[in-house]
């Protein structure tokens, strides 16, 4: 039986952004389909007593520029030339992760949707005006998705998503599963496509 692959994510992580715009490929070429989990990356942090990298290397000499040099050239090398570096940034992602919780099955376009507005259109999507009207120019019903975050079951899934996410081993975003074995950030991307194959055999 093959691996059950997992994809736990949060909008505002720009390196969950490439992945999510490489995942295709990978699926394409390993006849795999991911399962996109949300979690929320302020829960991760929180339980794992871990900071972003923002925080977590403020101050310290070359390491933010080296960080952005390495990010420019693997858009360049993925060709992920529309992305973008949101001016907003950090955004609250609370409203829009659990805007994913509800989106049911509408759920793969909402995906699409934030992520483009996130990190292609560069837009504040922690504001619920800028969120409802977003999401209603891609077809889908913003003020009904508003309505819908504020359900304590909403709530409580994102919730349990991020504590069971954190439990297995998680610590930030992007994180991938492929069975048991954990794997973090855009660069872990071709050895998790290893483990999909090596776990098929």
């Amino acid at each position: 039986m093959p691996a059950k692959v997992e994809f736990h994510f949060d909008f505002g992580s720009p390196n969950a952004y490439v992945a999510h715009k490489l995942i295709p490929q990978i699926e394409e070429r390993t006849a795999t389909r991911f399962q996109y989990v949300p979690i929320l990356l302020g829960g991760v942090f929180k339980l794992t007593n871990n900071q972003p990298p923002m925080a977590q290397f403020k101050g310290v000499k070359n390491k933010p520029e080296y960080q952005k040099l390495e990010m420019r050239r693997f858009i360049a090398k993925h060709g992920l030339t529309r992305f973008k570096m949101n001016p907003h940034f950090p955004v609250n992602t609370v409203q829009i992760m659990r805007g994913a919780v509800a989106a049911g099955p509408d759920f793969a376009r909402y995906v699409d949707v934030v992520f483009q507005a996130m990190w292609e259109d560069a837009k504040k999507m922690d504001d619920p005006e800028v969120i409802r009207a977003t999401l209603d120019a891609a077809g889908l019903d913003g003020q009904a998705t508003l309505a819908r975050i504020g359900a304590q079951e909403v709530k409580d899934t994102l919730l349990k998503n991020t504590e069971s996410s954190v439990a297995r081993g998680t610590f930030g975003a992007p994180t991938f599963f492929v069975g048991a074995e954990i794997f973090f950030g855009k660069d872990s991307l071709g050895a998790v496509e290893e483990e999909i194959l090596a776990q098929r055999r």
